[in-house]
Protein backbone atom coordinates (compact mmCIF):
# COMPACT_ATOMS: atom_id res chain seq x y z
CA UNK A 1 0.00 0.00 0.00
CA UNK A 2 1.00 3.59 -0.64
CA UNK A 3 1.33 6.38 2.00
CA UNK A 4 -1.47 8.99 1.59
CA UNK A 5 -2.73 12.15 3.29
CA UNK A 6 -6.57 12.24 4.40
CA UNK A 7 -6.82 14.81 1.55
CA UNK A 8 -5.05 13.00 -1.05
CA UNK A 9 -7.61 9.73 -0.07
CA UNK A 10 -10.63 11.64 -0.69
CA UNK A 11 -9.22 12.96 -4.37
CA UNK A 12 -8.17 10.26 -5.62
CA UNK A 13 -11.67 8.31 -4.81
CA UNK A 14 -13.75 11.02 -6.35
CA UNK A 15 -11.39 10.62 -8.87
CA UNK A 16 -11.77 6.66 -9.22
CA UNK A 17 -15.30 6.92 -9.40
CA UNK A 18 -15.75 9.69 -11.71
CA UNK A 19 -13.58 7.86 -14.01
CA UNK A 20 -15.70 4.46 -13.45
CA UNK A 21 -19.02 5.64 -13.44
CA UNK A 22 -19.78 8.81 -16.04
CA UNK A 23 -22.90 10.06 -14.28
CA UNK A 24 -20.65 11.08 -11.11
CA UNK A 25 -19.96 15.17 -11.34
CA UNK A 26 -18.86 17.43 -8.74
CA UNK A 27 -20.21 21.05 -7.96
CA UNK A 28 -19.31 23.13 -5.59
CA UNK A 29 -17.90 27.27 -4.77
CA UNK A 30 -14.05 27.39 -6.14
CA UNK A 31 -13.61 23.64 -6.91
CA UNK A 32 -11.92 24.41 -10.33
CA UNK A 33 -9.43 26.67 -8.29
CA UNK A 34 -9.63 29.30 -11.48
CA UNK A 35 -8.87 26.65 -14.00
CA UNK A 36 -11.68 27.49 -17.08
CA UNK A 37 -11.29 31.35 -16.59
CA UNK A 38 -10.00 33.50 -18.85
CA UNK A 39 -6.63 34.05 -19.08
CA UNK A 40 -5.62 31.70 -16.07
CA UNK A 41 -1.85 30.29 -16.45
CA UNK A 42 -1.80 28.63 -12.98
CA UNK A 43 -2.26 25.38 -11.06
CA UNK A 44 -5.71 24.95 -10.09
CA UNK A 45 -5.97 24.93 -6.12
CA UNK A 46 -8.87 23.09 -5.58
CA UNK A 47 -10.84 24.96 -2.77
CA UNK A 48 -9.06 26.84 -0.14
CA UNK A 49 -8.11 23.27 1.34
CA UNK A 50 -6.98 21.72 -2.28
CA UNK A 51 -9.41 19.09 -1.45
CA UNK A 52 -10.81 18.95 -5.67
CA UNK A 53 -7.26 19.98 -6.63
CA UNK A 54 -6.58 18.31 -10.07
CA UNK A 55 -10.51 17.37 -10.60
CA UNK A 56 -10.63 20.11 -13.49
CA UNK A 57 -7.80 19.16 -15.54
CA UNK A 58 -8.44 15.48 -15.46
CA UNK A 59 -12.42 15.88 -16.19
CA UNK A 60 -13.08 19.16 -17.50
CA UNK A 61 -16.10 21.84 -16.80
CA UNK A 62 -18.98 19.73 -17.82
CA UNK A 63 -17.97 17.32 -14.76
CA UNK A 64 -16.32 19.81 -12.43
CA UNK A 65 -18.90 22.61 -12.01
CA UNK A 66 -17.83 25.89 -10.08
CA UNK A 67 -20.73 27.66 -8.70
CA UNK A 68 -21.73 31.14 -7.43
CA UNK A 69 -21.53 31.59 -4.04
CA UNK A 70 -24.86 29.86 -3.11
CA UNK A 71 -25.00 26.88 -1.40
CA UNK A 72 -29.29 26.85 -1.60
CA UNK A 73 -27.89 27.09 -5.63
CA UNK A 74 -25.56 24.10 -5.58
CA UNK A 75 -27.94 21.30 -2.91
CA UNK A 76 -30.71 22.37 -5.16
CA UNK A 77 -28.94 21.66 -8.09
CA UNK A 78 -27.44 18.34 -6.47
CA UNK A 79 -30.42 17.45 -5.46
CA UNK A 80 -32.35 17.34 -8.31
CA UNK A 81 -29.57 15.57 -10.56
CA UNK A 82 -29.71 13.05 -7.96
CA UNK A 83 -33.33 12.84 -8.44
CA UNK A 84 -33.06 12.27 -12.45
CA UNK A 85 -30.36 9.63 -12.04
CA UNK A 86 -26.68 11.18 -11.96
CA UNK A 87 -24.77 10.67 -8.71
CA UNK A 88 -23.37 14.39 -7.85
CA UNK A 89 -20.78 15.20 -5.22
CA UNK A 90 -21.72 18.47 -3.77
CA UNK A 91 -19.50 20.16 -1.68
CA UNK A 92 -20.49 22.48 1.14
CA UNK A 93 -17.30 24.45 1.49
CA UNK A 94 -17.67 24.55 5.31
CA UNK A 95 -20.21 22.45 7.74
CA UNK A 96 -21.44 26.14 9.43
CA UNK A 97 -22.77 27.07 6.18
CA UNK A 98 -25.86 24.36 5.87
CA UNK A 99 -28.54 26.83 7.50
CA UNK A 100 -28.21 28.97 4.01
CA UNK A 101 -29.34 25.76 1.99
CA UNK A 102 -30.69 23.46 4.37
CA UNK A 103 -34.48 23.31 2.89
CA UNK A 104 -32.69 21.41 -0.05
CA UNK A 105 -31.28 18.84 2.49
CA UNK A 106 -33.01 18.17 5.06
CA UNK A 107 -36.84 18.81 3.61
CA UNK A 108 -36.03 17.50 0.11
CA UNK A 109 -33.33 15.40 -0.71
CA UNK A 110 -33.48 13.43 3.02
CA UNK A 111 -37.21 12.78 2.19
CA UNK A 112 -37.51 12.12 -1.91
CA UNK A 113 -37.13 8.21 -1.55
CA UNK A 114 -39.88 7.98 1.58
CA UNK A 115 -42.09 10.35 -0.56
CA UNK A 116 -41.68 8.62 -4.11
CA UNK A 117 -40.59 4.81 -3.19
CA UNK A 118 -38.20 3.14 -4.81
CA UNK A 119 -38.54 6.16 -8.17
CA UNK A 120 -36.72 8.70 -5.87
CA UNK A 121 -33.46 7.17 -5.18
CA UNK A 122 -31.37 10.13 -4.55
CA UNK A 123 -27.63 9.37 -4.95
CA UNK A 124 -25.80 12.00 -3.34
CA UNK A 125 -22.68 12.96 -1.71
CA UNK A 126 -22.59 16.33 0.16
CA UNK A 127 -19.29 16.72 1.29
CA UNK A 128 -18.30 19.19 4.07
CA UNK A 129 -15.45 19.94 6.25
CA UNK A 130 -15.96 20.39 10.12
CA UNK A 131 -13.91 20.69 13.31
CA UNK A 132 -12.21 22.99 15.27
CA UNK A 133 -8.33 23.22 16.14
CA UNK A 134 -6.68 24.97 13.25
CA UNK A 135 -7.42 28.73 13.88
CA UNK A 136 -10.55 28.81 11.78
CA UNK A 137 -12.55 30.85 14.17
CA UNK A 138 -16.13 30.29 15.86
CA UNK A 139 -18.40 30.67 11.93
CA UNK A 140 -15.95 27.91 10.51
CA UNK A 141 -15.00 25.40 13.47
CA UNK A 142 -17.92 23.60 14.28
CA UNK A 143 -19.14 19.86 14.16
CA UNK A 144 -22.98 20.06 13.50
CA UNK A 145 -22.86 16.27 12.46
CA UNK A 146 -25.57 15.76 15.67
CA UNK A 147 -27.98 18.03 13.82
CA UNK A 148 -27.59 16.10 10.44
CA UNK A 149 -27.64 12.63 12.27
CA UNK A 150 -30.91 13.97 13.84
CA UNK A 151 -32.54 14.10 10.26
CA UNK A 152 -34.27 10.73 8.81
CA UNK A 153 -32.88 9.95 5.27
CA UNK A 154 -30.10 11.48 5.42
CA UNK A 155 -27.11 8.92 6.21
CA UNK A 156 -23.57 10.53 8.03
CA UNK A 157 -20.42 9.94 7.93
CA UNK A 158 -17.38 10.63 9.91
CA UNK A 159 -14.02 9.40 8.48
CA UNK A 160 -11.10 9.63 11.53
CA UNK A 161 -7.99 8.20 8.99
CA UNK A 162 -6.77 8.45 5.04
CA UNK A 163 -7.74 4.55 5.04
CA UNK A 164 -11.54 5.27 6.37
CA UNK A 165 -11.76 8.37 4.34
CA UNK A 166 -10.77 6.76 0.50
CA UNK A 167 -13.14 3.85 1.54
CA UNK A 168 -16.17 5.59 2.99
CA UNK A 169 -16.77 8.09 0.32
CA UNK A 170 -16.32 5.55 -2.36
CA UNK A 171 -19.19 3.67 -0.56
CA UNK A 172 -20.89 6.92 0.22
CA UNK A 173 -21.01 7.94 -4.01
CA UNK A 174 -22.38 4.22 -4.89
CA UNK A 175 -25.25 4.79 -2.17
CA UNK A 176 -28.72 5.25 -3.50
CA UNK A 177 -29.36 7.80 -0.99
CA UNK A 178 -27.94 11.41 0.30
CA UNK A 179 -24.74 11.12 2.76
CA UNK A 180 -23.22 13.61 4.24
CA UNK A 181 -19.34 13.39 4.25
CA UNK A 182 -17.91 14.96 6.90
CA UNK A 183 -14.07 15.82 6.51
CA UNK A 184 -12.14 16.92 9.72
CA UNK A 185 -9.84 19.95 9.19
CA UNK A 186 -7.55 18.85 11.36
CA UNK A 187 -6.81 15.35 9.61
CA UNK A 188 -6.59 16.68 6.13
CA UNK A 189 -2.78 16.29 6.37
CA UNK A 190 -2.97 12.93 8.64
CA UNK A 191 -1.10 10.12 6.30
CA UNK A 192 -1.37 6.55 6.33
CA UNK A 193 -1.58 3.32 4.07
CA UNK A 194 -4.02 3.63 1.60
CA UNK A 195 -4.05 1.09 -0.98
CA UNK A 196 -4.13 2.39 -4.70
CA UNK A 197 -7.21 0.37 -6.41
CA UNK A 198 -10.84 1.10 -5.58
CA UNK A 199 -12.69 -0.38 -2.20
CA UNK A 200 -15.03 0.43 0.09
CA UNK A 201 -15.46 0.31 3.44
CA UNK A 202 -19.27 -0.22 4.71
CA UNK A 203 -21.31 2.86 6.09
CA UNK A 204 -22.77 1.71 9.49
CA UNK A 205 -20.62 -0.74 10.56
CA UNK A 206 -17.64 0.78 13.35
CA UNK A 207 -14.10 -0.37 13.75
CA UNK A 208 -12.44 -1.33 17.35
CA UNK A 209 -8.85 0.24 17.03
CA UNK A 210 -7.64 -1.59 20.21
CA UNK A 211 -9.69 -3.82 22.36
CA UNK A 212 -10.17 -3.87 25.98
CA UNK A 213 -11.37 -4.97 29.19
CA UNK A 214 -12.11 -1.97 31.93
CA UNK A 215 -13.26 1.07 29.73
CA UNK A 216 -15.67 1.73 26.47
CA UNK A 217 -14.35 4.37 24.54
CA UNK A 218 -16.59 5.78 21.48
CA UNK A 219 -14.63 8.63 19.43
CA UNK A 220 -15.71 10.44 17.18
CA UNK A 221 -13.83 11.82 14.09
CA UNK A 222 -10.59 14.19 15.81
CA UNK A 223 -11.57 12.76 18.39
CA UNK A 224 -10.16 8.87 17.70
CA UNK A 225 -6.86 10.09 17.08
CA UNK A 226 -6.39 11.30 20.59
CA UNK A 227 -8.20 8.44 22.28
CA UNK A 228 -5.57 6.82 21.07
CA UNK A 229 -2.74 9.14 22.38
CA UNK A 230 -4.04 7.95 25.83
CA UNK A 231 -3.93 4.26 25.53
CA UNK A 232 0.13 3.92 27.51
CA UNK A 233 -0.83 6.17 29.86
CA UNK A 234 -3.83 4.36 30.34
CA UNK A 235 -2.11 1.27 30.29
CA UNK A 236 0.16 2.99 33.20
CA UNK A 237 -2.63 3.34 35.61
CA UNK A 238 -3.91 0.17 34.91
CA UNK A 239 -6.40 1.05 32.80
CA UNK A 240 -7.35 -1.38 29.78
CA UNK A 241 -9.30 0.90 27.53
CA UNK A 242 -11.25 -0.61 24.55
CA UNK A 243 -11.48 2.40 21.74
CA UNK A 244 -14.40 2.09 19.10
CA UNK A 245 -14.23 4.28 15.89
CA UNK A 246 -18.13 4.39 14.73
CA UNK A 247 -16.96 5.64 11.08
CA UNK A 248 -20.54 6.99 10.42
CA UNK A 249 -23.36 8.08 12.73
CA UNK A 250 -26.30 7.53 10.61
CA UNK A 251 -26.14 4.27 10.25
CA UNK A 252 -24.69 3.65 13.99
CA UNK A 253 -23.14 0.95 14.45
CA UNK A 254 -25.13 0.69 17.63
CA UNK A 255 -24.31 -3.02 18.03
CA UNK A 256 -20.43 -3.06 18.56
CA UNK A 257 -21.29 -0.69 20.87
CA UNK A 258 -23.78 -3.06 23.39
CA UNK A 259 -21.40 -5.67 22.50
CA UNK A 260 -18.37 -3.47 23.95
CA UNK A 261 -19.98 -2.19 27.05
CA UNK A 262 -21.56 -5.68 27.92
CA UNK A 263 -17.62 -6.58 28.43
CA UNK A 264 -16.13 -4.10 29.97
CA UNK A 265 -19.47 -2.66 32.18
CA UNK A 266 -17.94 1.33 31.25
CA UNK A 267 -18.53 3.51 28.55
CA UNK A 268 -16.83 7.03 28.14
CA UNK A 269 -17.94 8.91 25.03
CA UNK A 270 -15.51 11.68 22.73
CA UNK A 271 -17.72 13.83 21.05
CA UNK A 272 -16.80 17.10 19.35
CA UNK A 273 -20.83 18.20 19.08
CA UNK A 274 -22.05 20.75 21.24
CA UNK A 275 -23.17 19.21 24.49
CA UNK A 276 -27.05 19.99 24.52
CA UNK A 277 -28.26 17.33 22.31
CA UNK A 278 -24.84 15.86 21.33
CA UNK A 279 -24.40 12.99 19.76
CA UNK A 280 -22.45 10.95 22.60
CA UNK A 281 -25.68 11.78 25.33
CA UNK A 282 -27.85 10.01 22.41
CA UNK A 283 -24.98 6.56 22.68
CA UNK A 284 -25.18 6.66 26.09
CA UNK A 285 -28.81 6.86 26.50
CA UNK A 286 -29.69 4.02 23.71
CA UNK A 287 -26.48 2.01 26.35
CA UNK A 288 -28.67 3.15 29.42
CA UNK A 289 -32.07 1.53 28.07
CA UNK A 290 -30.27 -1.69 26.42
CA UNK A 291 -27.47 -2.99 28.23
CA UNK A 292 -27.98 -1.38 31.88
CA UNK A 293 -27.33 -4.27 33.71
CA UNK A 294 -23.91 -4.19 32.47
CA UNK A 295 -22.84 -1.07 34.04
CA UNK A 296 -20.97 -1.09 36.44
CA UNK A 297 -20.49 3.28 36.59
CA UNK A 298 -22.82 5.95 35.30
CA UNK A 299 -22.04 6.73 31.61
CA UNK A 300 -19.92 9.72 30.55
CA UNK A 301 -19.52 12.24 27.23
CA UNK A 302 -16.81 14.66 26.74
CA UNK A 303 -17.75 17.70 24.61
CA UNK A 304 -16.74 20.71 24.60
CA UNK A 305 -18.40 23.16 26.68
CA UNK A 306 -21.65 24.70 25.44
CA UNK A 307 -19.80 28.25 23.59
CA UNK A 308 -18.79 28.65 20.26
CA UNK A 309 -15.76 28.05 18.99
CA UNK A 310 -12.86 30.74 20.30
CA UNK A 311 -10.73 32.35 17.98
CA UNK A 312 -7.94 32.83 20.59
CA UNK A 313 -5.39 30.11 19.96
CA UNK A 314 -4.94 29.46 23.89
CA UNK A 315 -8.94 28.96 24.15
CA UNK A 316 -9.41 27.31 21.28
CA UNK A 317 -6.78 24.51 22.40
CA UNK A 318 -9.04 24.68 25.51
CA UNK A 319 -11.80 24.33 24.09
CA UNK A 320 -11.70 20.47 22.82
CA UNK A 321 -11.67 17.25 24.90
CA UNK A 322 -8.01 16.61 25.86
CA UNK A 323 -5.84 13.72 27.40
CA UNK A 324 -5.78 14.63 30.50
CA UNK A 325 -9.66 15.08 31.07
CA UNK A 326 -10.04 11.88 29.14
CA UNK A 327 -7.57 10.34 31.53
CA UNK A 328 -9.15 11.61 34.40
CA UNK A 329 -12.44 10.45 33.14
CA UNK A 330 -11.48 6.93 32.68
CA UNK A 331 -9.70 6.53 36.12
CA UNK A 332 -13.09 7.90 37.71
CA UNK A 333 -14.97 5.33 35.85
CA UNK A 334 -12.91 2.88 36.78
CA UNK A 335 -12.90 3.60 40.28
CA UNK A 336 -16.30 4.10 40.72
CA UNK A 337 -18.46 2.30 43.42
Amino acid sequence: MTIKTYREAIIEAMILEMKRDEKVFVIGEDISGGRGCEDFDGEAAGGPMGLTQGLWDEFGAKRVIDTPISETAIMGAAAGAALSGLRPIAELMFSDFFGVCFDQIYNQAAKFRFMYGDQGATPLVIRTMIGAGIGCGPQHSQSPYSIFANIPGLKVVTPSNPYDAKGLLISSIRDNDPVIFCEHKALLGMDGEVPDESYEVPLGKGRILKEGNDISIVAIGQMVGVAHNCIKSLEQKGISAEIIDPRSLSPFDDEMVYDSVEKTGRLLVLDESNPVCSFGSWITSMVSEEVFSSLKAPTKVLTPPHCPVPAAPNLEAAYLPDIETIISASENLKNYS
